[in-house]
């Protein structure tokens, strides 16, 4: 599904189209409605290039408690931890 942003919109955000779905990726991301992996897709951006961003936005990367513990089980399960 397409979505169209009119005209008007865009010329009084004063934003080009791109940044303007680049703002809109950023705050669905902020909200915590975006993942990381869709959101760096949906710019064509690699995590680390979306992190970098997200660092120059003075946003934070969503990372908590049972994200690391899943990150430690997934090492250990693999012998890296």
């Amino acid at each position: 599904m397409a979505m169209v942003i009119s005209d008007e919109l865009v010329r009084a955000s004063g934003l080009s189209e791109s940044e303007l779905f680049q703002e809109l990726v950023l705050m669905l991301y902020a909200r915590e409605k975006l993942s990381l992996g869709k959101a760096s897709r949906l710019l064509s951006l690699t995590q680390l290039q979306f992190q970098a961003l997200l660092a120059q936005q003075n946003l934070y990367l969503h990372y908590d408690v049972e994200d690391l513990q899943a990150d430690i089980s997934t090492l250990e399960v693999s012998g890296l931890l």
